[in-house]
């Protein structure tokens, strides 16, 4: 068992390498490809390939009947609007300053889980809000001083409370179903509300002869960040505690401006930088557990 731990321990920094790779991917993929058609392949063949995991492993894919409304709204929140949202903030913001303000999400589920789950605010929360605050102060001021706010940035803050509502949907009406059930519904569902869209805004995808970057960002973004890294994530919570699991999420945002950099020629300003670190330790006080939980 020690063992197996440990194997999954190495896991952990392979799965913040794969999501945070997966930005400059998902941009790079968009330079040819349209945002519906894009989500719609991805998420559809992560939720087949997960589909096939649990048939592999013997875990039932049977959600119970009165609960699959919660299950559509938890998947359309988190999976569908969510990958939705930001594809449409790439084409529209870079995509460095796009992925530390998506991975505000932690702050946003902690603000509405006060209301709404009556969760309440303990001094680790407080000191991860403040920290948020902060960051997004720093990120937010200097574009708003200079005119440089725009809709795209707004989009991706929309998928960051987007992914909130959906997981605070997800923990006031659970689903009676194995996690890798849920993961592969909703991912199926995401891919049939992009398809829907794909069809109303984009018609039927002609095939096409892709560039060679195009087709392996491609390749990267469904086989490696969608399915490879979603069967990864239920290895690495099945066998590691909570706070361990969470330390490959909070690698993508940096992982990520580090592949804008390298991969897109992004150039992130200072206040871009400290926006950054602040937003990782903000989301860092309220995703780890505290000592004695984890």
């Amino acid at each position: 068992m020690r063992q197996s731990s440990g194997r999954a321990v190495l896991l952990v920094p392979l799965l913040g390498l794969l999501w945070g790779f997966n930005w400059p991917a998902v941009r790079i993929s968009l330079t040819e490809i349209a945002p519906w058609t894009l989500r719609a392949s991805g998420m559809s063949f992560a939720g087949l390939v997960l589909v096939v995991v649990a048939l592999a492993r013997g875990v039932p894919l049977v959600v119970p009947r009165g609960q699959w409304l919660r299950l559509v709204v938890a998947g359309f929140l988190s999976i569908a609007a969510f990958n939705l949202l930001l594809a449409f903030a790439q084409l529209a913001a870079p995509t460095s300053r796009a992925a530390i303000l998506t991975f505000t999400m932690p702050i946003w589920a902690t603000l509405l889980a006060r209301p709404i789950l009556g969760e309440p605010f303990d001094r680790r929360r407080l000191t991860g809000l403040a920290l948020g605050i902060a960051g997004l102060l720093c990120l937010g001021l200097p574009l708003i001083v200079g005119g440089q706010l725009s809709f795209g940035l707004m989009l991706a803050l929309l998928a960051a409370l987007s992914w909130a509502l959906g997981t605070i949907v997800t923990k006031r009406w659970p689903v009676a179903a194995p996690a890798l059930t849920v993961a592969a519904w909703q991912l199926l569902i995401g891919g049939l509300v992009a398809g829907l869209g794909m069809l109303a805004f984009e018609g039927l995808p002609v095939p096409k002869l892709l560039s060679p970057q195009v087709a392996a960002a491609l390749t990267f973004h469904i086989v490696g960040a969608q399915a490879l890294a979603y069967f990864l994530w239920f290895v690495v919570v099945a066998r590691l505690p909570a706070g361990i699991a969470s330390l490959g999420t909070m690698m993508v945002p940096a992982v990520g401006v580090l592949g804008s950099v390298l991969l897109l020629g992004e150039r992130p300003t200072p206040t871009d930088w400290l926006g950054l670190a602040l937003v990782i330790a903000a989301s860092g006080a309220i995703i780890l557990p505290a000592r004695g939980k984890g």
